[in-house]
């Protein structure tokens, strides 16, 4: 007479447990969120906006620093009373001008680092951007 066990014995455990573990491995992702292979931003991503306000002779914000990732759109919105321009220390250095009303500018940082974006005509640092 053949009997049919009611518990696995340890052989079977230890096979159970190995044929577990590779699928739990496949099953488990990662939480890191997707990201485009050309830029590593992450995709479907909005840029950053920065909101710049030229008034009076007086510049908002006055060297707040804030996080982007490298490859990532960074979208500056000047409004402003008067013409000028703005100046990124980045690498290499840019500027961009802008008018009375409203312009947007977007640029994209390459270099892991800290960038300070000022203005000259008050002389003043809007910004700090630490890109990583």
């Amino acid at each position: 007479m053949h009997r049919v066990p009611t518990r696995p014995s340890s052989r079977g455990l230890a096979a159970l447990a190995a044929l577990a573990l590779p699928l739990s491995l496949v099953a488990c992702g990662s939480d890191e969120p997707a990201t485009d292979s050309q830029t590593g931003s992450p995709t479907g991503s909005e840029p950053t906006t920065i909101e710049i306000v030229v008034e009076d002779g007086t510049v908002t914000p006055k060297g707040d620093r804030i996080e982007v990732g490298v490859g990532e759109e960074v979208t500056f919105t000047v409004t402003s009373d008067a013409a000028g321009e703005v100046h990124v220390h980045s690498t290499p250095e840019t500027s961009f001008s802008y008018e009375e009303g409203t312009t947007e500018e977007t640029l994209t940082f390459e270099r892991p680092g800290v960038v300070e974006v000022e203005a000259h005509d008050p002389d003043q640092l809007i910004v700090q951007l630490e890109v990583s």
